[in-house]
């Protein structure tokens, strides 16, 4: 057999054995490099005209919400910001939330319509959500008392995530160090990023708590 004939199978290995992994990823799931990271700081205007920088959040959790008046999706979890803002008002917590692509008067009207008091920044550039590689709304991050990002939802938040975060955030000081999840431990449910559990040096990683039903 001539060698060029076993030449040309042999190189198409490479390619045949991407094109199997590729067929092995759900092509929902998208891998976030965030989480773990500290949060980019940011000041811009609220909906009610006065300016908020993200840093001076730091000591507090924040569940940091990307979201337009035109997102269905958001209808779904705005219920969960409402109940969670009420829950831990006396709490160090913030909910934040930043438009995306949208008017700050339908921005408005639709917040006096379903509710919630807490500020929403206008980022009429998307430089905001382009510094958090925000692909679409709603997405969510998880900021803990340190300013890092803990945890990225891609889609609506349910009621026992949100519970789940932000409960394990508030027990944690300002000082634990990040640990990140062995690979092959990682499985992230469909829609979401991997999630980054925090505690001190040595201490083993565990799985990023997953939503359920709302």
């Amino acid at each position: 057999m001539s060698w060029k004939k076993l030449l040309l199978p042999a190189a198409a290995l490479p390619i045949i054995a991407l094109l199997g992994y590729g067929l092995t990823r759900d092509p929902n799931v998208v891998e976030s490099p965030l989480p773990g990271r500290e949060a980019f700081d940011f000041a811009a205007p609220t909906l009610a005209g006065d300016t908020l920088r993200l840093n001076d959040l730091r000591g507090k959790v924040v569940v940091l919400n990307f979201w337009a008046s035109w997102c269905v999706a958001c209808i779904d979890e705005h219920a969960v910001f409402v109940d969670a803002e009420r829950r831990y008002a006396e709490r160090p917590f913030q909910m934040l939330g930043i438009v995306y692509q949208d008017s700050p008067e339908n921005a408005r009207r639709w917040m006096r319509r379903m509710g919630g008091s807490w500020p929403s920044l206008v980022d009429p550039s998307s430089r905001i959500a382009i510094d958090y590689g925000v692909y679409g709304v709603p997405e969510t991050y998880f900021i803990g008392k340190d300013g890092r990002i803990a945890y990225k939802q891609i889609g609506p938040v349910n009621r026992p995530l949100l519970s789940q975060w932000v409960e394990r955030l508030l027990a944690e000081s300002a000082e634990v160090e990040f640990t990140t999840g062995d690979a092959s431990d990682a499985s992230p449910p469909v829609g979401q990023s991997p999630g980054y559990i925090r505690g001190g040096k040595g201490a083993a990683a565990k799985k990023a708590p997953s939503g359920g039903g709302s």
